[in-house]
């Protein structure tokens, strides 16, 4: 009786990671720890699940649309986390007595939004966040922004900008303006401005918020602002004038650029832009977006902000907070895109090929040793002609392939071939705990275990 397949595929907005971009993606998720944990912030866990009343209304209308939300087995309602700092909000205010304030943590997992999948966006994908919790400190604002620069260094993806604002000079030119009421509508519309152009996005503030055509154009104006950092808070002083709230904003913004000044950051790497306004609702103060130089259009790669209020919903204590999010799977995209991921399918650089069935206690000891010494080895599982071991050591992108036949062995030594050059060398089997992990490790970089 024949029996139907079914045919192997997977969910529109989700995918399958094949080894080659495991890789560099576990490599990332590595580098974002190293880099945090330099500056102090301590790793934390979540549930992929929580009550749906805990995610609900906490991001924007648009992120409760997306959210995928179910009854579950005991009939409760649930939701799937749609980013990492509403869980962490409930996280700290459930834990803050244990915790200490203030408190630095990391948290670098999956999320899942049920959004339209385009180039380099996807309905699952992962988030590496850092935050501190606990502070009002402009200093812990400051650090934010150095780590974002820090992280995007160590990645290595070329040219970047790290794009500021405030929300603070945004509702107070709000409040200015007379709009203080449609505030959340309004910078809904203006974080828009990028990807619909300011005809669609004044039609929107008349349609959304009943602006008329003097708001219209002041907010226009204040986005549009262009120029040295220096130029741009001029600007800001003047729109904002006499708002007390606007005025803080301001200050803000100053002292963190002059901070990132005095500290030798380039002035291309962090630049003041009024267009940002961050989405989610509960942002209250310095906001950061991030895009690389090459490709600006794949969007912001690593974004956050100061959200001083977000557990008011869950504590009576004040815990403000600041933090942003790496987005993990949008860098890489765009790493991709940029040629910048290498092109190899294991972490093992070396392998040993499995030339005769006799010495095979020959060949896994010395992989054992090489292994010892932090080299990667995968040895070839059976023995076959050396053209088909070869071929599959290159597909996989290995550097190098060690031969030891009866002969070899039987001098104890051992071939070393080298897959790009064609470069090979002779070490001694006797030594080779050593002597071929220095010649191996001066030629090839260590690669992930």
């Amino acid at each position: 009786m024949s029996k139907n397949l079914i045919q192997p595929r997977t969910l529109k907005g989700f995918r399958d990671f094949l080894p080659e971009m495991m890789l560099p993606r576990e490599q990332l998720i590595d580098t974002c720890k190293q880099v945090y944990r330099s500056f102090g912030f301590a790793p934390i866990e979540t549930p992929t699940l929580e009550y749906f009343e805990i995610l609900a209304g906490k991001g924007s209308e648009e992120t409760d649309r997306q959210m995928y939300h179910f009854q579950d087995s005991g009939e409760r309602h649930v939701g799937m986390r749609f980013d990492l700092t509403v869980p962490l909000a409930r996280f700290v205010s459930q834990h803050s007595q244990a915790l200490g304030m203030p408190f630095k943590r990391y948290h670098i997992a999956t999320v899942w939004r049920g959004e339209s999948p385009q180039a380099g966006r996807f309905r699952e994908f992962m988030q590496c966040d850092f935050d501190t919790i606990g502070t009002t400190s402009l200093t812990a604002d400051i650090e934010t922004g150095l780590v974002i620069v820090e992280l995007l260094i160590a990645i290595g993806v070329g040219g970047f900008q790290v794009r500021i604002n405030n929300r603070k000079v945004l509702n107070g030119l709000l409040d200015k303006s007379g709009l203080a009421e449609h505030a959340t509508s309004v910078l809904r519309v203006i974080d828009k401005l990028p990807k619909i152009g300011p005809a669609r996005v004044s039609e929107e503030l008349k349609s959304t918020c009943t602006a008329n055509d003097q708001q219209i154009a002041s907010i226009l104006e204040f986005a549009n602002i262009t120029g040295t950092n220096q130029e741009i808070l001029i600007t800001l002083d003047r729109l904002v004038a006499g708002n007390e709230l606007g005025e803080l904003g301001c200050s803000e913004l100053r002292t963190l650029v002059e901070t990132y000044d005095s500290l030798g950051l380039p002035s291309e790497q962090i630049q003041i832009d009024p267009s940002i306004a961050r989405g989610l609702d509960y942002y209250t103060g310095t906001i950061f977006e991030s895009f690389l130089t090459a490709i600006p259009k794949i969007g912001s790669v690593c974004s956050g902000g100061r959200y001083d209020n977000l557990a008011d919903l869950f504590t009576k204590e004040k815990l403000p907070g600041i933090g942003a999010s790496l987005g993990l799977d949008r860098l890489l995209a765009a790493m991709e895109q940029l040629g910048q991921l290498p092109k190899t399918k294991t972490p093992a650089a070396v392998m040993i090929a499995n030339f005769d069935a006799n010495s095979q206690t020959v060949y896994l000891e010395l992989a054992r040793k090489l292994r010892q010494k932090r080299i990667n080895v995968e040895l070839y599982p059976e023995p076959k002609k050396l053209g088909i071991q070869f071929k599959h050591a290159d597909r996989r992108g290995m550097e190098a392939v060690i031969v030891a036949g009866p002969d070899d062995v039987a001098k104890r030594v051992v071939q070393v071939k080298w897959l790009a050059s064609g470069e090979q060398s002779e070490v001694s089997l006797d030594a080779s705990a050593s002597l071929l992990a220095s010649e191996l490790s001066s030629k090839l970089q260590i690669r992930l275990g």
